[in-house]
């Protein structure tokens, strides 16, 4: 947005933020939030706090740099506001896992170290963060951000007192964190219609006995190496040795295959041509074929068989059955994706296709949050900092959106963006 763009909507941004950061005790704090998103939402090429002041009439580099890096206000109760105002209006089919990775120069800023760089496509020296985003085919929003702490800075004290990591804060997994939020996000009273994820949280089998756990429905990328037994494949227990001893339990005596290797036993008329969408340059369509499966492997949870044998870990040998979704392009050699899901057995395919693709909304998401909103321009270095800062981008994303998708609604009076109860699974 240039100048006159941002002025012409000052008086929404300014009820806009009176709503969001109604949390933050101090009004001069308000203010600075709302200096501060103006800023985001300027056009320049830079979004750090010293060209945003420079650009900005009202700007003071050392006001703003007090309110991102050194104050104390809470960016929780904002985050929350901001997702009670944007599911209503998104009216998300699914929230998406997903994370984003920003190079950094030095070993300072808070949670960097050497690891794998997605924006660099290599190991390189970066941040890492998870996110969750509620995402629709019109429209999407970031929910939560958690920052991954390196292994290294678990116990690394200098570092963390210098960048102000909370105590309580230690290295977690990057599913665990995106368990975390959903936990976080439900117990706010918010629900996903389903979880999806690409293949480096989908081919975690503790992630998804963590959502079955949870009972939310998934679709979850995977590699082509997962392990599964085919639908029909039942166990078998051997005979008893003798009259002592403990019975054997049933197993299935066949090994489990990869999903390619699934794949590749397909007839050719498993596979249909669907259209999941329209982008810019036309339909997007390719060959799908869905088949129920029951995923193997020693990480998988197995349920038992009943609440009396519990005592003893008895087991049928059962393994739960799901969709097996894969991707098989008229001109591919082989299946280019894999997806599981624990949507019900009758879910049509389509509905199974539209779910697995709608990934693009939140790469479309990105693009507009680190180039247009400088989310990952920040140059602090201390955990409050960083979370002030994405929470703020947040912020200015969410108002953009909701000038997108419903122009004319003037603040927090109007009964589109009154907190209302988030959508839920059906």
């Amino acid at each position: 947005m240039d100048a006159h763009e941002v002025n012409r909507v000052r008086a929404m941004l300014a009820l806009f933020v009176a709503d969001v950061f109604a949390s933050v005790p101090r009004r001069d704090q308000r203010a600075k939030g709302d200096c501060y998103l103006r800023g985001l939402m300027l056009d320049g090429r830079r979004k750090s706090i010293q060209a945003m002041s420079l650009r900005l009439p009202d700007g003071n580099e050392q006001n703003l740099q007090q309110f991102v890096n050194q104050s104390t206000w809470d960016p929780v109760p904002v985050q929350r506001r901001i997702n009670e105002r944007l599911l209503p209006l998104v009216s998300p089919v699914a929230w998406v896992i997903d994370d984003v990775s920003v190079p950094k120069d030095g070993r300072m800023s808070v949670a960097t170290a050497p690891q794998y760089c997605g924006a660099l496509g290599k190991r390189a020296n970066c941040q890492v963060a998870v996110s969750v985003h509620a995402a629709s085919d019109t429209a999407s929003c970031p929910l939560q951000w958690r920052l991954f702490l390196p292994q290294e800075w678990a116990s690394d004290s200098n570092r963390r007192a210098k960048t102000i990591v909370p105590p309580e804060v230690t290295h977690r997994e990057k599913w665990r964190l995106a368990l975390d939020m959903l936990d976080t996000l439900a117990d706010w009273g918010m629900t996903p219609p389903a979880v999806v994820a690409d293949a480096a949280y989908g081919t975690n089998a503790h992630l998804r006995a963590a959502l079955d756990d949870r009972q939310l429905a998934y679709m979850l990328a995977i590699r082509s190496d997962v392990t599964a037994h085919p639908f029909d494949a039942e166990p078998h227990a051997p005979a008893r040795n003798g009259p002592v001893g403990c019975w054997p339990q049933p197993r299935y005596r066949d090994p489990a295959l990869s999903v390619a290797a699934l794949a590749a036993g397909l007839e050719p008329e498993a596979f249909t041509t669907l259209t999941w969408r329209h982008g810019s340059r036309g339909q997007l369509r390719s060959r799908f074929a869905a088949v129920r499966v029951r995923p193997a492997g020693k990480a998988v949870e197995r349920p038992i068989k009943s609440a009396a044998s519990a005592g003893q870990g008895w087991w049928d040998g059962i393994l739960p059955d799901c969709w097996l979704l894969l991707e098989w392009p008229q001109d591919a050699e082989a299946p280019t994706d894999y997806w599981l899901s624990n949507l019900p057995a009758d879910t049509p395919v389509a509905d199974l296709v539209r779910l697995a693709k709608v990934r693009w909304r939140i790469e479309h998401d990105y693009r507009e949050l680190k180039h247009g909103l400088g989310l990952d321009h920040f140059e602090g270095r201390s955990w409050p900092g960083w979370h002030h800062h994405v929470t703020l981008v947040a912020a200015a994303h969410a108002f953009l959106t909701e000038r997108r998708l419903s122009p004319k609604v003037p603040g927090p009076d109007s009964p589109s963006t009154k907190s209302s109860t988030p959508s839920r699974t059906p």
